[in-house]
């Protein structure tokens, strides 16, 4: 399983690849009764082509909703994180930096609670 993929998304991944391989699977034994000489068109087409096209769309529907999700407040902090763990800034620097993102994030929040009471 890679990084960006969760358990969730893999059960997905599975459920797509059981509905592609039912669907070719119907087609091809379809075309095979209906007496269709080229009926084998539909296990290259269907396991070759679709099967691979599904999971693809599928995967890059789940990276750009997961990236969307990610909220703006953990951005900041976590980049703060890993900067100061990587060395690029000192302790000072980085209790600097976290102070001012809270008060950002407070001044920020006690902006927005009047607009959201008078939404009301």
């Amino acid at each position: 399983m890679s990084a960006m993929e969760t358990p969730q998304s893999g059960e997905k991944d599975m459920i797509a690849a059981g509905a592609v391989t039912t669907l070719t699977l119907l087609v091809a034994f379809v075309l095979l009764a209906a007496g269709v000489s080229y009926f084998w068109v539909a296990f290259p087409v269907g396991f070759g082509g679709v099967l691979p096209l599904t999971i693809g769309i599928m995967r890059r529907y789940q990276e750009t909703h997961t990236a969307g999700t990610q909220t703006s407040e953990d951005t900041p902090i976590a980049t703060l994180r890993e900067r100061y763990a990587n060395g690029e800034l000192t302790d000072e620097e980085f209790e600097t930096q976290v102070e001012k993102l809270i008060k950002t994030e407070s001044d920020v929040s006690s902006e927005s609670k009047p607009e959201r009471e008078r939404a009301k």
